[in-house]
């Protein structure tokens, strides 16, 4: 069973009978749902997630204290927590010290407070230039599973959609660094004999093409852990995948770094393709860092096109 599985079972046997008996009052303003972090809010957990963070739980977020008082919401902390701590042989798991309680009762301007910095998905320019994009897929991944107030639902489809300057601010980012890491240093670091510094440029470049590829196919990147299995799912570019596997995991001696560095050209290659089909490069080249500035100089808003290339970078 998976954990989102679980999660709306556990809701609707405990979970919704509770709050229909005991909070009919908090019902239209509550939304209910899984989503935030941990696996089980993207549907990739299995078996080996089930070793922490795993159990029968949901979320549930509430407006401000103007709609549903503190006192409300103790009463209504305290009544999720007598809810049944075993369920389908899971149990609920205990208090993480790193990530805190996922799940339970939160306010809602709390919960995206903490994912986005803002408590109602309303970002700056320069916000959505620095939040992380995997702190913006917490935001909006897993289920609502009731929302009748809306407000959290209004908020997610807020975020939902990245601006496209800001979008093509952060792309033309990830190709520098592609053009810096992978086209001009990985080769030049070899030549200096620092197969140490080769294999930075080249994870660098990795980086950076995973980041390009989510940012063409308009998705946001989530946790490294989980960026390839992601990836698979991508429409565009996901074919580059065991290309960037193989420049992570293999040497740089002399009988591979050719092959590596011809993998490197042939991925760049595969995302100009796709910048100039979309629209997004006006260059004609094999150069990245000509196409670069050619997505940068596309950018509408003259503040944001004016920063440096690399400010956005996280």
């Amino acid at each position: 069973m998976t954990g989102m599985e679980l999660a709306r079972k556990y809701y609707e046997a405990f979970g919704k009978p509770m709050l229909e008996e005991s909070f009919p009052q908090l019902l239209p303003y509550l939304a209910v749902g899984l989503f935030g972090e941990g696996s089980e809010c993207l549907g990739y957990d299995d078996g080996i997630s089930e070793d922490h963070d795993f159990g029968p739980g949901f979320c549930i977020l509430l407006p401000g204290e103007d709609v549903v008082d503190r006192r409300a919401e103790f009463a209504l902390e305290r009544a999720y927590l007598k809810l049944p701590a075993t369920f389908e042989g899971y149990s609920r798991p205990a208090v993480s010290p790193v990530g805190g309680e996922r799940k339970g009762v939160k306010r809602t301007a709390d919960f995206f407070r903490t994912h986005t910095g803002t408590p109602d998905g309303n970002l700056s320019p320069e916000q959505w230039l620095r939040v992380p994009e995997q702190s913006l897929l917490q935001a909006v991944n897993g289920e609502i599973f009731s929302d009748p107030y809306g407000e959290c639902t209004a908020i997610r489809q807020r975020l939902r959609k990245m601006p496209e300057d800001v979008r093509r601010k952060r792309l033309s980012a990830h190709l520098l660094n592609m053009a810096q890491s992978g086209q001009y240093n990985y080769q030049r670091c070899l030549d200096h004999g620092e197969e140490g510094a080769a294999q930075l440029a080249a994870v660098s470049f990795v980086r950076s093409t995973l980041s390009a590829v989510f940012l063409l196919n308009r998705q946001y990147e989530p946790y490294y852990k989980w960026v390839f299995r992601a990836m698979r799912d991508l429409p565009v570019l996901s074919q580059l995948s065991q290309g960037l596997i193989y420049l992570l995991t293999s040497p740089n001696d002399p009988e591979t770094s050719f092959e590596k560095y011809t993998v490197i050209e042939e991925t760049a290659e595969s995302v100009i393709s796709v910048l100039i089909e979309e629209g997004l490069s006006q260059a004609v080249c094999t150069d990245l860092e000509k196409h670069t500035y050619s997505v940068n100089d596309s950018i509408q808003d003259s503040e944001i096109r004016n920063r440096h290339i690399l400010s956005c970078l996280n």
